[in-house]
């Protein structure tokens, strides 16, 4: 198992110091999976929600909160992302939407962190402009799909 780097020798909370990594070309994609009842989602689906545009919204949300990672998880390092998108893939056989997120940028870091906050709040914000008419919807599978750059290099989830 790999030393965790977000601790000192002395077992304290510290954030990592990266000013002498190399700059490289670092992707993250991440999910969450968001389920609802048959009507909830045919409300999405069709447009029909009164809330408006629900997928857009939760998009601009999702960008917007990998922008401000740094801000809602402490030793995250603040980035200049050089790209941020949010995807839904209707999954109507389960009920769900699949939220996708990718997050890419030249730098020092990694950017899982804000792959993974894209997705989950977007997913949040579909559960929230929809509690109102499926309260019991479910936010599973948040997990990082592929990352890509640095010394461990290119991996994907199975």
């Amino acid at each position: 198992m790999s030393q965790l780097t977000h601790l000192n020798h002395q077992g304290e909370a510290n954030m990592v110091d990266v000013s002498s990594k190399d700059n490289s070309v670092r992707v993250a994609r991440a999910q969450a999976l968001i389920t609802m009842t048959p009507e909830t989602l045919a409300l999405i689906t069709d447009g029909k929600h009164t809330k408006g545009d629900v997928f857009g919204v939760a998009r601009i949300a999702g960008i917007q909160a990998a922008k401000r990672c740094s801000d809602l998880i402490p030793l995250c390092h603040p980035l200049m992302l050089t790209k941020v998108a949010v995807d839904f893939e209707i999954l109507a056989d389960s009920n769900s939407v699949r939220v996708e997120s990718l997050c890419k940028l030249t730098g020092k870091t990694g950017v899982e962190m804000e792959a993974l906050t894209a997705a989950s709040v977007a997913a949040l914000t579909l559960f929230d402009m929809c509690k109102a008419s499926d309260p019991m919807m479910v936010i599973s599978e948040v997990k990082v799909l592929e990352k890509q750059g640095g010394k461990s290099g290119h991996w994907h989830a199975n």
